[in-house]
């Protein structure tokens, strides 16, 4: 392995969380090995770990050496004949080949093993998922003037179909679609499709905003529910997703993802006087988004006000002004994709052809 593809899998004690997240999302391994300033291995950090770290602090400006497991698992160079036994007897999916000065001379990858990723093909069965489809998508006009928004081709698949194909990979084979612009096209095209799980229609006769017309499903939930919309792709173990949900205690559980601005001037820092303290060319801004995916026990649905137009943020403030705990469930800025306008959108169907995502 020559020392620039190393480098994708490396990182300093110094690392921050953000640096941390975009490194593991570049080489899509889940994994850096930390070095120290002599370049010796002297820990490992998933994207596990910090997904930890933010759910338990809140805190991006966490480094490296805070976060990272200080022990890690390695083989010695002359010993690379014992990787794939070591790494199933350790359930690791990379373990780093080091020379006599504990320096990374390699990496050595299993993907038949995958410690992190999806393992629970049928963990979401009985669980309903409402999608949100009924908006007009004045975002993506014109085509939106001929399709409604939930049929948009992302690739040659609807990214509504999509959405639904993901879940049902976990085993939901129960939707909830909350349809209102062009619905008639979005039942026509399922009825066609015939697809492998059942589909309910909840319509609109005005619209309810992004909650709203949740309270129309007169079924009464005995689990938590998934929400979403139908305009965005999550990459992330949504069995993960959901266990985290029901182990927190949180009413609510919304996914989040890190996004990254760059102010694209110096920015300048006064002291008073107008006299200027510092400046930082071209400072990076990072927050935490609401994707718009959600999960929720079922009790609280009832909070939605009967046909009136109500979006998820208003329940989201409601339940935390009755003292209940929302929480967030972190993802990195690359396992997120919105289509919601067009530039996203583009995005999102190079990442769907150059086979990066499914």
């Amino acid at each position: 392995m020559k020392n620039e593809q190393l480098n994708q899998y490396i990182g300093t004690e110094e690392i921050t969380i953000v640096e941390a997240m975009q490194k593991i999302d570049d080489n899509c391994k889940g994994i850096l090995f930390i070095i120290d300033k002599e370049e010796r291995l002297i820990g490992s950090l998933t994207d596990g770990d910090i997904r930890r770290w933010i759910i338990k602090t809140g805190d991006l400006r966490g480094t490296a050496d805070q976060i990272m497991l200080k022990s890690p698992r390695f083989l010695f160079e002359d010993e690379a004949f014992k990787c794939s036994l070591f790494m199933r007897e350790k359930r690791i999916t990379a373990v780093p080949l080091l020379d006599s000065d504990r320096r990374v001379v390699e990496i050595v990858f299993d993907t038949k093993i995958n410690n992190e990723g999806i393992k629970f093909s049928n963990s979401l069965e009985g669980i309903p998922v409402i999608v949100m489809a009924g908006g007009k998508g004045t975002r993506l006009y014109p085509y939106t003037k001929i399709l409604p928004k939930p049929l948009i081709p992302i690739g040659d698949i609807p990214i509504l179909e999509r959405i639904l194909n993901r879940f049902h990979r976990y085993g939901v084979d129960e939707f909830y679609l909350t349809v209102n612009y062009k619905k008639g096209m979005i039942k026509s095209y399922f009825n066609d499709l015939k697809p492998p799980y059942e589909i309910y229609y909840v319509e609109e006769d005005m619209p309810l905003g992004t909650a709203g017309s949740i309270k129309l499903i007169k079924k009464e939930f005995h689990t938590p529910v998934i929400i979403t919309n139908c305009d965005i792709l999550i990459e992330a173990d949504y069995a993960k997703v959901f266990r985290f949900h029901k182990e927190s205690g949180n009413a609510m559980t919304i996914i989040s993802s890190l996004k990254n601005t760059i102010i694209p001037y110096g920015v300048l820092y006064p002291k008073g006087n107008g006299v200027i303290a510092s400046i930082e060319e071209k400072p990076q801004l990072s927050h935490f988004i609401n994707t718009g995916m959600y999960i929720i026990d079922p009790e609280y649905i009832t909070r939605i006000p009967d046909h009136t137009f109500y979006h998820m943020t208003n329940l989201t403030e409601q339940l935390m002004s009755e003292g209940l705990k929302v929480g967030m469930y972190p993802i990195s800025e690359n396992s997120f994709l919105d289509m919601g306008e067009f530039e996203e959108m583009k995005k999102m169907e190079e990442r769907i052809n150059d086979g990066s995502i499914e």
